[in-house]
């Protein structure tokens, strides 16, 4: 009995009937471009102290941060499909704040980030990069979330709890295909081979939608993907459940970071800021208010480690 994998393809009716747009969810997610809840920090002297004399920000007077609005919560399109708002955006504001500046958000494309980092089109990335020994040899990071893939399951389902590889013996997973959390569910299912248990069973689909419909039509059990995304998603449906979560460097801890350039000097001052509000608690109050308070830190840390080369 080895890994099974399904692929299907639902049509355009059942992928719009499940998918709503931000602006049309009931989801408890504040979306407005206003954000009157968006948490504000103080200056902080200490990170302030710790910028180099050298260090030229894009704009004098602002942080300018890149941010991808790749989806809820951590940074989308606000309502009038202009603002980008979510958890980053908020964090980086917090950050400017400490460092006495103004933030500058320029939105872009995911796959632009490095480029234009790189090039000095922006101070600093926040947008849910995950640190990895590749990248640290280009950038320096500062950490502030954890990297977490959640494990989410129907409201009703009788699986309650996922907290190591026995717990998902003979289970039906969805995953994305070529990602992180499938190498590490590939390995969760030979060592409960080896151990006499019964292997994963592991379903692709093609999108979204085709997922969700799988889930909530009782062909799979779990789903499995970034945290942030189906704690969205359940707030949004209110037919999915969280049962567990996974380290994205399983089974070390793997984190996300503030990426700037490499040996600008930036880092350690925004590792500092990172601290300061995880002492005064706007940290806390800034994942809580989007619902994220599970990929909290105790501490921030600059170029911790990262993800392995594979």
């Amino acid at each position: 009995m080895g890994i099974r994998v399904i692929r299907t393809i639902v049509t355009a009716t059942v992928a719009a009937l499940l998918h709503f747009s931000p602006a049309q969810a009931d989801t408890g997610f504040d979306l407005s471009p206003e954000q009157p809840g968006r948490v504000r920090a103080e200056r902080n002297e200490k990170a302030i102290a710790v910028i180099p004399a050298a260090f030229n920000f894009v704009t004098p007077g602002k942080f300018t941060v890149a941010v991808s609005p790749g989806g809820p919560p951590l940074a989308t399109y606000a309502t009038d499909a202009r603002t980008v708002v979510g958890a980053d955006p908020d964090y980086a504001e917090a950050i400017a704040d400490s460092l006495g500046l103004t933030l500058e958000l320029i939105p872009v494309a995911w796959i632009d980030w490095p480029l234009g980092l790189t090039s000095g089109k922006y101070d600093a990335v926040i947008s849910n990069v995950g640190v990895t020994e590749q990248r640290k040899e280009k950038f320096d990071f500062s950490s502030y979330r954890q990297g977490l893939h959640g494990f989410f399951v129907k409201a009703d389902s009788t699986v309650t709890s996922i907290k190591e590889p026995k717990d998902a013996a003979g289970l039906r997973i969805i995953v994305g295909a070529g990602t992180n959390q499938e190498r590490i569910l590939l390995k969760w299912s030979e060592e409960n081979v080896a151990a006499g248990l019964k292997p994963l069973e592991l379903q692709y689909y093609d999108d979204e939608a085709a997922s969700l419909l799988a889930l909530s039509s009782g062909r799979a059990d779990v789903i499995v993907q970034p945290h942030a995304q189906l704690v969205f998603i359940a707030a949004r449906d209110k037919n999915i459940r969280r049962v567990g979560t996974l380290s994205a460097g399983w089974p070390e801890r793997s984190d996300v970071a503030i990426t700037t350039r490499k040996g600008s000097g930036l880092a350690d001052a925004l590792t500092i800021a990172t601290n300061g509000l995880i002492e005064s608690g706007a940290y806390a109050r800034i994942l809580d208010r989007w619902h994220l308070s599970e990929e909290a830190l105790p501490r921030s840390e600059t170029n911790p480690p990262g993800l392995p080369k594979f």
